[in-house]
């Protein structure tokens, strides 16, 4: 596979056009809520959960844990349909840790959403230490029924910074977590968070280096946001860090792009947090801007390289 230009053109592994190399077809996500909440929120590994997380555990724009999660699909395929015509979705069980509750209750839930016809993959958001043998082995029969993906937030591999922003967990159980997933065939995608306070451009991209040596198969490259109601927010109120401008964060992607393995296939470029809560940096509320700038910028950095960008 050419890693300059991937299926469509663009130089990175982008999602959509891997789900239209495997499904032939668009697929969309549909964010659920199954009502679970954070060890490092209710006592177990902290109280505050991580610096950087909302209320809703990075769940905002999730479907609501008072409805089943049958009718949050129907009102998420309804949503997406409205605008386009589709048949294929990603169940993504997305706020706070969706590993974290006893196993009958987490095996009822993913089953009603794999048994819908139209959800082609279960994708579930966890933490690396709430994989315990029972919940591996739930998965993996799951993994039999339909495709299933686990999101790991790990966000740095450095410890000075994991501590700073309260993950809760050494790289070691990350390592350990990621084994046991691909020892049942489970595929792995990576949250990572560029930008977090201290962190030189060097420190990221040993992060990139590092998960390049991981099997994966996925990974989020996310902008740190500063949003409304967190302690991050606190700390940026009381002394404000670096936040990137978008032409700093487009060239670092392109860094973080050059350095990945061509097979690892990116979810998330940059990431959009609730408009209403966003405090910095502001210019993220225009992500289509952002995505546009990456594909000119990327563009740039072939024509001064002397590559043909032509399809």
């Amino acid at each position: 596979m050419d890693h300059q230009k991937l299926l469509d053109g663009r130089r990175w592994y982008a999602l959509d056009a891997y789900l239209k190399n495997t499904f032939g077809e668009k697929v969309y996500k549909i964010t659920l809520n199954g009502g679970m909440t954070c060890p490092n929120r209710d006592g177990h590994v902290g109280t505050g959960g991580c610096i950087f997380c909302s209320a809703k555990g990075s769940g905002d724009f999730a479907g609501s844990p008072a409805l089943s999660i049958s009718e949050q699909l129907a009102i998420g395929k309804a949503e997406v349909q409205k605008k386009r015509p589709v048949r294929s979705f990603i169940a993504y069980f997305q706020a706070f840790t969706n590993t974290y509750a006893p196993v009958d209750y987490l095996e009822s839930i993913f089953m009603e959403a794999i048994r819908d016809p139209d959800v082609k993959v279960l994708s579930i958001a966890t933490r690396p230490d709430c994989l315990g043998g029972d919940v591996l082995e739930l998965l993996d029969r799951l993994n039999r029924i339909k495709p299933v993906w686990v999101e790991l937030g790990l966000q740095t591999i450095h410890p000075e910074t994991a501590a700073y922003i309260r993950r809760g967990y050494p790289l070691s159980v990350f390592d350990s977590a990621v084994r046991s997933l691909r020892s049942i065939n489970v595929s792995v995608i990576v949250h990572t968070i560029l930008y977090l306070p201290g962190e030189t451009e060097e420190m990221m991209l040993s992060t990139i280096n590092y998960l390049n040596r991981c099997d994966i198969q996925g990974i989020k490259l996310q902008l740190l946001h500063v949003l409304e109601d967190t302690d991050l927010a606190e700390e940026y109120a009381r002394a404000p860090f670096h936040t990137p401008n978008m032409e700093e964060y487009i060239r670092m992607l392109g860094k973080c792009i050059a350095r990945l393995r061509p097979d690892i296939v990116i979810h998330r470029l940059t990431g959009d947090g609730p408009k209403n809560l966003l405090i910095a940096p502001l210019w993220t509320g225009a992500k289509r801007t952002v995505l546009n700038r990456l594909q000119q910028y990327l563009k740039e950095e072939d024509i001064r390289q002397g590559q043909d960008y032509s399809g």
